[in-house]
């Protein structure tokens, strides 16, 4: 089925199925790799990709340079959201979790 022919749950449900995918081979690299440059390489991939999504809209590199604008605000702002969103997501690992009488 392509995605004009998914309902707005069934978008939705794979878009989350595609992020599951992207976690999981995250957390198989890091098992060789530290999180933090695996994060790093995730950004880049998802910025490269961006572009290339951008590009292959655009008829000419005048076009493709009109569109980075409204692309790039669109884009951060997404990030943006999808970060803020996943940081309070992540609080819980605090609630529950025991306090070290030894910590400072």
């Amino acid at each position: 089925m392509s995605a004009n022919e998914m309902s707005d749950e069934e978008l939705d449900a794979h878009f989350r199925d595609l992020v599951d995918l992207f976690i999981d081979q995250g957390n198989e690299l890091a098992k060789n790799s530290n999180s933090e440059n695996i994060g790093l390489a995730l950004l880049h991939a998802a910025s490269r990709y961006s572009a290339f999504v951008v590009s292959s809209h655009a008829e000419s590199l005048a076009q493709y340079e009109k569109d980075i604008v409204g692309a790039k605000s669109y884009f951060q702002a997404e990030y943006s959201n999808m970060l803020d969103e996943n940081f309070e997501d992540y609080k819980q690992v605090y609630v529950n979790k025991p306090v070290d009488a030894n910590a400072s």
